[in-house]
């Protein structure tokens, strides 16, 4: 088996895991508890990938003298029951071992705040799988104004001089977006919260409709075609 250099990026929430309703739901409980309201179920949905402060503040209004109440809201009951409810989507983390089988380094690039991404990844026994885990600052209103940039090129710097070409795997414009800012082709996954069409719009590599066809995928987009029949 020849082993293959390859640096892979995951997204989480749509992802890896599915939330499964925890945060959108909690969201509008949020939102509900401090008398503010509530968007239609399509808008929530919009607010899964981005900076939760960035969402909150975009599509949902909230007023910034509000922002840090609902924010602490909506982490308090995260932490509380969210995680747990939330769930690997089938496949997945046979996915992510496959690629680990293959000579593959794989990290997880998320705008969750980065302590939140490490214990949802432990609740979920997935922490084992991912050589690093980067997120955002855990000071959710001091998130960077890029996007998933500077959190790519984060893990991207982390593990530099590791590999020979890497891939972001994600389920919104965010993460076609963030890798595209730093010359890497995105994957996207179907079974995420993009609106039909939103991965192939903003330039995803290709879109796959299960976690058994990433495989292929990131070494297509790596250009690493040749090697299919090591994986």
């Amino acid at each position: 088996m020849i082993e293959l250099r390859l640096l892979v990026l995951f997204d989480l929430d749509g992802t890896l895991v599915d939330p499964a309703g925890s945060i959108t739901g909690g969201i509008s409980a949020a939102l509900s508890d401090s008398g503010l309201p509530v968007p239609p179920a399509a808008e929530l949905d919009r607010m899964v990938g981005p900076a939760l402060a960035e969402s909150l503040t975009r599509i949902a209004g909230v007023p910034a003298e509000k922002l840090d109440a609902v924010i602490g809201r909506y982490r308090a009951g995260y932490r509380e029951s969210g995680m747990a409810a939330s769930r690997p989507y089938p496949g997945i983390r046979a996915a992510v071992e496959e690629l680990r089988g293959a000579g593959c380094t794989v990290a997880v690039a998320t705008q969750k705040p980065e302590p939140i991404a490490k214990e949802l990844l432990r609740v979920q026994k997935l922490d084992d799988l991912f050589a690093s885990i980067h997120g955002s600052p855990a000071d959710e209103q001091a998130a960077a104004t890029d996007g998933k940039v500077s959190i790519i090129r984060a893990a991207l710097n982390q593990h530099a001089g590791k590999y020979s070409a890497a891939v972001m795997v994600g389920d919104r414009l965010h993460d076609v977006e963030g890798a595209a800012a730093n010359s890497i082709p995105c994957i996207g996954v179907s079974w995420g919260f993009a609106a039909e069409g939103e991965l192939e719009a903003a330039g995803a590599a290709a879109v796959v409709e299960t976690p058994a066809e990433l495989k292929a995928a990131i070494v297509d987009a790596a250009g690493l075609a040749g090697a299919h029949g090591t994986l």
